[in-house]
């Protein structure tokens, strides 16, 4: 049942008095049963978290892809002083002359704002360069590790149309709890009513106008891929002609393997303008699939960035007071 149900709760984990219980049903087991396996798997560090997955663009905030070249003997100090900015999600050592990549976001009323902060961690860490790669185009986002082995190779992507919001204190106040890992316990989120003084019913409803407006993606349990037994990762980066991006973007994002996939700008010294994050068990897998998505999409100008270190890789939190520390630090 354990691959079952790591499948299930990374696809969506319900949002109703005990979400537990309703997964139990799908699985054909008992809300016991499937209590003590999540503890278990969360105690072995398979299970990172299980928490909603909120849109940082929809926010307000400001992020982008971040490569810096940096001395190997400086990798470890650099990694710690970029690690230290709130805003970094993901933090890897990767194999290329580029070799720290990290993500970074920024506060809607940030002072330094996304470009000058990441001037600072620049100068910080002694990069020798420094290359940044916001969004121009998402394709796709959905990292959720097929620990069925049923999934089918390609699947389509929906795309999904949002309605408009104003965000309330009240929002704010629910998005804050929702985005801390649940307990697991029968009814994870009572903690969460009696905090915040408002009903199940309130709760959920604020969280569906979330999901709809797009400012949440969706309520879900984060792996730890390498412990799932999802032991690679390749950033495939792909140079394509601007007018056929967008179609090989589509094209990729159908890749199931495929979690992230986005159209990033290009400069002289990186030709690559779409990337494709592509998870495996082995080397060999992604380095299969990549081959089969060039060969499906003509493009021969292409890279594979596998990560040898993981610094950093934890959920963004979101409306954070560390956001001020961190820029009032700075002299």
């Amino acid at each position: 049942m354990k691959n079952e149900l790591l499948f299930e709760m990374q696809n969506a984990f319900p949002m109703t008095e005990n979400p537990f219980k309703e997964v139990a049903e799908k699985l054909d087991s008992t809300e016991e049963e499937v209590l003590s396996l999540v503890q278990a798997l969360k105690e072995e560090k398979i299970i990172r978290q299980t928490s909603a997955i909120f849109d940082t663009k929809r926010l307000g905030y400001k992020s982008s892809l971040v490569a810096f070249k940096v001395p190997e003997e400086n990798i470890d100090q650099a990694a710690e002083i970029i690690n230290a900015h709130p805003g970094v999600s993901h933090n890897y050592l990767r194999n290329h002359d580029y070799n720290i990549w990290f993500t970074m976001a920024v506060t809607p009323d940030s002072k330094f704002g996304l470009e000058k902060t990441i001037d600072i961690l620049k100068e910080q860490t002694g990069a020798e360069d420094g290359i940044v790669l916001p969004t121009l185009k998402m394709f796709k986002i959905s990292v959720k590790m097929d620990t069925t082995g049923k999934r089918a190779k390609k699947e389509k992507v929906k795309k999904l149309a949002h309605k408009e919001i104003e965000l309330t204190p009240e929002h704010i106040a629910v998005i804050k709890a929702l985005q801390k890992d649940i307990d697991v316990v029968s009814e994870p989120f009572k903690k969460i009513t009696e905090e915040l003084d408002i009903s199940y019913e309130r709760l959920f409803e604020i969280a569906t106008e979330l999901k709809e407006s797009g400012v949440m993606r969706r309520f879900a349990t984060i792996l730890n891929h390498r412990k799932a037994g999802f032991g690679a990762n390749a950033m495939s980066v792909w140079s394509v002609p601007e007018e056929k991006g967008e179609e090989i973007g589509r094209q990729m994002a159908e890749f199931s393997a495929v979690s992230h996939c986005y159209l990033r700008p290009s400069y002289p010294n990186w030709p690559y303008n779409l990337f494709a994050m592509i998870h495996g068990k082995s080397q060999e897998e992604c380095d299969s699939l990549i081959e089969e998505m060039a060969k499906e999409s003509g493009l021969t100008e292409y890279g594979k960035l596998y990560s040898t270190r993981e610094f950093k890789k934890q959920r963004l939190v979101y409306f954070d007071d560390a956001f001020k520390e961190w820029e009032e630090s700075v002299v």
